[in-house]
């Protein structure tokens, strides 16, 4: 069969805006001075018995195309030998984002999937690459981020014979922590799973899923792959929520616990107005990826410890828990007694059925989030309540020397637009910065859900990368920094405005700070803590990037305010107690 195309013809737009041939579903190579862009070509979709030529249209052509109308045209990657046959004559409306190591890689697409709603491409080279990036891989599942990631891996002829740089169980590699992973049977199948594995990542709950293809499968014939329409949404139980509906109306005293699915679905504005018609308290649940409500609005109550006598302890008083897009409750110590206060009762929403099945106690319903708040608020109005005191005043810091992690908060928070971006890991900072750098805007707050380090610097690149035109602050301990500096030179190449804060203290301040809970006295040296004589400057400009260290506190306000207007990236260390 032969078919023909015009490059400038015959073309639609696909899901990201790129254009794909309507006539051959064929996708349009780099031009060269052979080949003007008016050229007509010939391809060869099945075998000429005529002239004995081979198909031309091959499972890297079928692979392109789809990935086109998927959305996906950026990928994210490391390279190695056994993925170089799938960018040959690579698309020019496709963009290949270098990261030098691959942790960086799977943290930039992180961050770059969640901005967008869309799952991210991500190209890893057989076992090595795989196995270096498996801590963001976690934390990628942990954050029910929606990745298509394709590995490399050794010729099919020579598999049997344990070759170089293949990888023995490439499927088995990454698990628990894909959701699906498939080494294809045939070279002609990769596509087919490549479509298979974007629909199960982009299903709730999303995260990241594994396609192993060896290296000589990306020159063999295959047919196009249509795309197709796969819900990714479930809606609740009618009966089960009816019931949760029924406990808030009748419930004296409610508190709302929000969770990172909450701004995941796209729920910020329902769950504040179902907030807002029952009067109730909202606080933010342990160990949140995302922000899911304002923090400066009347109901807001603060943020809840992972440690369950203090849960129970801050819920006291309440009659009715509900508990949106979250564990119930995610723990970090052991624990003792009752998982919530005495007289009060528990519900869930929660997009993921395998969370809903470990709640201790309670009644939880199961799917989006978006879709059962919208169902609770059709409900009928409830009965009056009164409205909730008012929280304390946030305290304010004083300029001290050396500089405390509250000052240097506060004082970002001054200078920075409420639209602005924050992606943060700096975690001894975390309570401090809930306290002194309030989130009031959705989709303006990032971290991981995971507690593993090395997300966040990458994860502030990615996020920049999918919202052009936003400033993206990347709040990160120095500590936390060393997991992925290398993440400056890709924001360099990119020439991304993101303000690098990194916060040096000098330390591993979190498991300093964590250590009495394990019986440390307070003149217990915790080893391996401690980090001196990083020079965070001088490793930013070794990558390209401007930086200013700064060590007295009424310094701080001009280059926070200068770094946030540069249009390219600038890394800020402030030296703090």
């Amino acid at each position: 069969m032969v078919m023909t195309f015009a490059r400038k013809s015959n073309c639609q737009t696909s899901l990201d805006g790129q254009y794909w041939d309507q006539q051959t579903l064929c996708p349009r190579r780099r031009r060269t001075p052979a080949q003007p862009s008016t050229q007509v070509q010939t391809l060869r979709i099945s075998n000429d018995l005529s002239t004995g030529s081979k198909a031309t249209f091959t499972v890297r052509d079928a692979t392109i195309d789809l990935l086109r109308r998927l959305g996906m045209t950026s990928v994210f990657g490391n390279p190695g030998s056994t993925e170089l046959p799938m960018f040959r004559d690579f698309p020019e409306d496709f963009r290949y984002v270098l990261g030098l190591h691959e942790a960086v890689v799977v943290g930039m697409a992180d961050g770059y999937a969640q901005a967008t709603r869309n799952a991210a491409l991500v190209n890893l080279h057989s076992a090595a690459g795989v196995g270096n990036a498996m801590g963001n891989i976690f934390t990628a599942h942990k954050n029910r981020t929606p990745l298509v990631i394709t590995a490399g891996q050794q010729a099919r002829s020579i598999l049997p014979f344990d070759p170089f740089l293949s990888s023995t169980q490439a499927t088995e590699l990454p698990k628990p922590y894909v959701k699906w992973s498939i080494e294809p049977a045939r070279a002609q199948d990769v596509p087919l799973a490549i479509a298979r594995a974007y629909y199960v990542a982009m299903q709730e709950p999303r995260g990241p899923v594994l396609v192993s293809i060896p290296v000589d499968d990306w020159d063999q014939p295959a047919e196009p792959v249509v795309p197709r329409t796969v819900s990714t949404e479930l809606r609740p139980e009618p009966r089960v929520l009816a019931q949760i509906g029924d406990a808030l109306d009748t419930c004296d005293r409610p508190a709302f616990v929000v969770g990172a699915a909450v701004d995941r679905a796209g729920a910020w504005d329902h769950v504040v107005q179902l907030a807002e018609t029952h009067n109730a308290r909202v606080y933010v649940a342990p160990m949140s990826g995302r922000c899911s409500f304002p923090e400066d609005h009347r109901l807001f109550a603060g943020f809840l410890p992972a440690m369950r006598e203090k849960i129970v302890s801050l819920l006291r008083g309440h009659d009715l828990v509900l508990v949106l897009g979250a564990p119930a409750f995610a723990y970090h110590v052991e624990g003792s007694g009752p998982h919530i206060p005495e007289g009060a009762s528990l519900y869930q929403l929660i997009d993921d059925p395998t969370i809903a099945a470990w709640a201790p106690v309670g009644t939880s319903a199961v799917g989006n989030i978006r879709l059962g708040v919208i169902d609770l608020l059709a409900r009928p109005a409830p009965k009056a309540r009164a409205q909730p005191a008012a929280g304390a005043p946030r305290p304010r810091a004083e300029p001290s020397s050396p500089m405390s992690v509250a000052f240097a908060l506060q004082t970002l928070a001054e200078v920075r637009d409420a639209a602005d971006i924050v992606v943060e890991e700096a975690p001894s900072s975390r309570p401090v910065m809930q306290t002194h750098l309030p989130i009031t805007r959705s989709a303006s707050f990032f971290t991981m859900d995971s507690g593993g380090l090395g997300y966040g610097m990458p994860a502030a690149v990615g996020v920049a990368l999918a919202s052009p035109g936003k400033r993206v602050i990347g709040l990160i301990g120095d500590g936390s920094s060393m997991y992925s500096i290398q993440a400056l030179w890709s924001a360099v190449q990119l020439k991304l405005p993101v303000t690098f804060v990194v916060l040096n203290n000098a330390r591993y301040g979190a498991l300093q700070e964590f250590a009495p809970v394990f019986g440390f006295s307070d003149t217990d040296p915790v080893q391996g803590t401690d980090l001196p004589g990083i020079h965070f400057v001088a490793l930013a400009q070794g990558m390209g990037c401007q930086g200013v260290c700064i060590t007295e506190a009424d310094k701080l306000r001009d280059a926070l305010r200068d770094a946030l207007r540069s249009p390219t990236p600038t890394l800020v260390e402030i030296q703090v107690a």
